[in-house]
């Protein structure tokens, strides 16, 4: 038999079961738009937390972490086999800190690739606006540095923040959340008290509004020399360095150079924020899981009307063998039938899972600060591959599921059903 003939009896077989070949396509179809959907939903989600996490993050963060542990002086220059002795020079509260960071930042200097170097001070403390009080990380910055150096001067509320904050000695720049739990606005002054309980009074010279609601909410910047003081260091010292890259696709290249110049540990972007990342893409793969077994049920589906399909043609089958068919054509036929179903439901299914990502892109809603991110919509990336991948995988599982019953209409023996001893 042709192929020709394989697809005109298959087809006869489903025309004369119209009303069950067209709901068993309907649940591939459905099947095949919520993957679509689903997709698309989770590439935008997990775009969206890296565009933010690249706009919000140095690209490059060079901490006080020594790789290269430093020599001291009195070894230096000494034959081998002597020994020296420090004594007292261990210290339980000592901090880690980037010494002498101008030299550092003339060193990273030199790093092709490298557009902006911001050096800064972090000091957890206490905010307090009379009887409201919070916990957060204040950044000590030169403002002029790091305008550029995670999108600062991008996500500002008031355009003249970083200017002002330059001329300001004790000023400082809040998250809008942050604000908002303080109870404070601009020009507002507020405590800052150190683990020391030492308080130091600023003035609020503005806001900024990342996206990400924990940044928002627990993060400020006040000037470098401010937060030096803070953490009774000295002048030339500094707790890390942020870096801006021409490339962030060749970040991590530029913290592989950079470590190996300075002997400080550096990181790009994502192996920092490589907790947030992975959560979102584990989630997405979860996601595609749990709805990947709408296309089982609908696989099962098909299976039922194939079994269905063989149990009515039990007679057909006999003649056909009888006339010398041979198994594997009938075999062929019917996965052939799952072939068309299956065609049918995801050729329904793509545009449809189109159309239903047109309309969840324009739904808009009031943005919430109970999540990770701020946002006003749900963010939809449609690429083809993933109508692609949809549609070659619906119709694998129709094929598949045809199998079973496909091979069932194979094991008849055509003299048993002719003779009525097989049930029809």
């Amino acid at each position: 038999m042709t192929f020709f003939d394989h697809f005109r009896i298959a087809w006869v077989h489903l025309r004369e079961r119209q009303r069950q070949t067209v709901l068993t396509a309907l649940g591939v179809a459905v099947g095949s738009a919520m993957l679509v959907t689903t997709i698309s939903v989770t590439n935008g989600s997990s775009s969206n937390v890296v565009s933010k996490v690249i706009d919000t993050a140095p690209h490059v963060l060079v901490s006080a972490e020594r790789i290269e542990p430093i020599v001291p002086d009195n070894i230096i220059g000494y034959p081998s086999g002597t020994v020296s002795m420090v004594e007292k020079n261990v210290t339980v509260e000592a901090k880690e800190l980037i010494k002498n960071y101008p030299d550092v930042v003339e060193r990273i200097g030199r790093v092709p690739g490298v557009l902006s170097i911001s050096p800064f001070v972090l000091s957890r403390v206490i905010a307090r606006n009379k009887s409201r009080f919070t916990a957060c990380a204040v950044r000590g910055v030169t403002p002029l540095l790091e305008a550029d150096i995670a999108g600062l001067k991008k996500n500002l509320v008031d355009r003249n923040a970083l200017d002002e904050l330059a001329w300001t000695p004790n000023g400082i720049l809040v998250g809008n959340l942050l604000a908002k739990k303080l109870n404070a606005g601009y020009r507002d002054r507020i405590v800052l008290v150190t683990k020391n309980s030492e308080e130091y009074p600023v003035t609020i010279v503005g806001m900024f509004s990342s996206g990400f609601n924990a940044k928002d909410e627990r993060e400020a910047y006040v000037n470098l020399p401010l937060a030096q003081r803070m953490e009774g260091i000295a002048p030339n010292s500094a707790t890390g360095v942020g870096l801006r890259t021409a490339d962030v696709k060749r970040s991590g290249g530029v913290a592989v150079t950079v470590q190996r110049l300075t002997g400080y540990r550096s990181e790009s972007w994502d192996e920092t924020n490589r907790n947030v990342i992975d959560f979102y893409n584990r989630n997405a793969v979860i996601t595609l899981v749990l709805v990947g077994f709408v296309f089982v049920v609908a696989g099962l589906g098909v299976s039922s009307v194939m079994t269905t399909v063989v149990l009515q043609k039990v007679r057909d089958i006999a003649i056909l063998r009888s006339m010398g068919v041979q198994k594997g054509s009938i075999t062929r036929i019917f996965m052939l039938e799952g072939l068309m179903i299956g065609m049918l439901g995801v050729f329904i299914g793509s545009p449809v899972g189109h159309v239903i990502c047109h309309f969840v892109s324009l739904i808009r809603f009031e943005a919430s600060t109970a999540g990770v991110l701020r946002s006003d919509r749900i963010n939809i990336i449609e690429t083809p591959e993933a109508h692609i991948i949809v549609i070659v995988f619906g119709i694998l599982i129709a094929v598949i599921s045809s199998v079973m019953p496909a091979r069932k209409a194979t094991r008849y023996m055509p003299v048993s059903i002719l003779r009525g001893e097989v049930g029809v």
